[in-house]
C-alpha cells in the first residue's frame, strides 16, 4: 500500500513527513525556522477505527459498486440530548490525496483536541472519514484500476451521510473541511441543510473549478493519461514520467512562498530540497488513485445553491494560497449569498503556510471557537 501524498503539506514536506494510513500519527512538529532543529514529539491519540460497507452503491455517473467500503476513525464519545439526538458529533473532512490521519497531524490535533481547546475530545465526538478513493476506503488501486466508478464530490458527501446513518449519528454539531473537504463542506450545507449546526470550510472557493486551478489539475491528469506506461490504467509498474510531472505540479500548487524562503534561503538549499523531495513524493503516488482524486472535482459547483445553506458558515482562506488566490475576490462576493455566512482572509505571514494553512490550526483556532460559541443550540426539552 502506498502512503497518502499529503497534498496539504507539499511545501514543507522536507520538514513534516506523512504517516502511514494504518497508524495513529506521532511525529515531530516542524520548526519553520530551521529544518535541522529538533522538535518535541507529538501526543499519541487513541483513535478508534471503524468501517461501513454500503451495498450496491450507485454513483452519479450511473455506475454501481457491489460493495463500497468506507473507513473512518473516531475520538471521544457520542452524547445524546434529552430528545435522544446526538449533539456533539463533529465531522472532519480531509483534502485531496489525504486520509483520516491527515488531520491527526500535530499542528492540527495537538492544537484543537486537547482539554479546553475548541474540539476538546472530552466534550466532542470527532469523526474523521477516509473519502471514497482515499486511505482505506474503496479506491482504484484495490484492484479495479481505471474500471473503478468515476466518483465525484456529490458521491463522496452522500456516502458520508450514509456512513453516519450506519453509525446512528443523526446530527452534526460541526462540519470542518480542508481543501477538498472545504468544497465538500459547501456541498454538505446545500444537500443536507438541516443536518448540522455549523460549517467551517478552509481553503477553497464556492464556485466551479476554473482558471489556473483547473489548468494545473488538467496538466496532472493529462500527464497520466498520455504516458504510454499508464496503459489505460492497467499498468503493472507506475508511469514514472507522469508521476514526476504530478509531483512537480503538486509542489508548486501547495507552495508557501514565505515559508519556502525561510527554510530554503539559498540556491543550494532549494536544489537539495528538490533532489530529496521528488523521489520521496513519487513513492507516495498511485497514478490511478491520484487521477480519480483530482477528477472528482470536475463538476463541483455549489454557487447556484448557496442560498440553501442554513447553518452558520465561517469560510477561511489564506492570502498566500496558490490554489485559491485572494485577488480573484470570489470568496468575498459569494459569501454575501450565504444567509449566515462570514468570510475571513488570513494575511500572508511567517505563520501561514500557503494552501496548507488550513491544517495549521494555531493560525485560525480562535475563529473556530467563535463559530462554535455563536452556533450553540438551546437545550432540548
Amino acid at each position: 500500500m502506498r502512503l497518502p501524498f499529503c497534498f496539504a503539506f507539499i511545501a514543507i514536506s522536507l520538514l513534516l513527513p506523512c504517516a502511514a494510513p494504518s497508524q495513529t500519527m506521532s511525529m515531530p512538529a516542524p520548526n519553520p525556522n530551521s529544518a535541522a532543529s529538533p522538535a518535541p514529539q507529538a501526543s499519541h491519540w487513541d483513535t478508534q477505527d471503524g468501517w461501513v460497507t454500503l451495498p450496491n452503491f450507485q454513483f452519479g455517473s450511473g455506475e454501481t459498486l457491489p460493495e463500497l467500503k468506507l473507513h473512518y476513525i473516531t475520538l471521544g464519545a457520542p452524547h445524546r440530548n434529552a430528545a435522544g439526538h446526538v449533539d456533539n458529533a463533529v465531522l472532519l473532512l480531509h483534502g485531496t490525496g489525504g486520509d483520516a490521519h491527515s488531520l491527526m497531524n500535530p499542528v492540527f490535533s495537538n492544537v484543537l483536541f486537547i482539554p479546553g481547546a475548541p474540539l476538546d475530545i472530552t466534550k466532542y465526538f470527532l469523526i474523521l472519514p477516509d473519502g471514497i478513493g482515499h486511505g482505506q476506503s474503496s479506491k482504484p488501486s484495490d484492484g479495479l484500476h481505471a474500471h473503478f466508478p468515476a466518483y465525484d464530490y456529490d458521491d463522496m458527501v452522500r456516502s458520508q451521510r450514509m456512513m453516519l446513518d450506519a453509525m446512528h449519528v443523526d446530527h452534526l454539531r460541526l462540519i470542518l473541511g480542508t481543501s477538498m473537504g472545504c468544497m465538500q463542506s459547501f456541498v454538505w450545507g446545500e444537500t443536507y441543510p438541516g443536518f448540522m449546526d455549523a460549517l467551517m470550510p478552509l481553503a477553497c472557493l464556492p464556485v466551479q473549478i476554473a482558471g489556473r486551478n483547473r489548468l494545473w489539475r488538467d496538466l496532472t491528469m493529462d500527464a497520466i493519461r498520455n504516458d504510454p506506461q499508464w496503459m489505460k490504467g492497467d499498468y503493472t509498474g507506475e508511469p514514472m514520467a507522469a508521476l514526476r510531472t504530478v509531483a512537480g505540479m503538486l509542489l508548486i500548487a501547495g507552495s508557501a512562498p514565505i515559508q519556502m524562503q525561510i527554510t530554503l534561503p539559498t540556491r543550494d538549499a532549494a536544489d537539495e530540497f528538490l533532489q530529496k523531495y521528488m523521489p520521496r513524493q513519487m513513492e507516495t503516488l498511485d497514478a490511478n488513485d491520484f487521477l480519480y482524486q483530482v477528477n472528482a472535482s470536475r463538476d463541483y459547483d455549489p454557487s447556484p445553491n448557496l442560498e440553501k445553506i442554513k447553518a452558520p458558515l465561517l469560510h477561511i482562506n489564506s492570502a498566500d494560497d496558490f490554489i485559491n488566490p485572494p485577488e480573484l475576490g470570489i470568496a468575498e462576493r459569494e459569501i454575501k449569498r450565504v444567509k449566515n455566512g462570514r468570510f475571513i482572509l488570513l494575511p500572508a505571514s511567517d505563520q501561514t503556510h500557503g494552501h496548507g494553512t488550513h491544517t495549521w490550526a494555531a493560525v485560525w483556532q480562535q475563529y473556530l471557537a467563535q463559530l462554535l460559541d455563536a452556533s450553540k443550540s438551546p437545550p432540548a426539552n
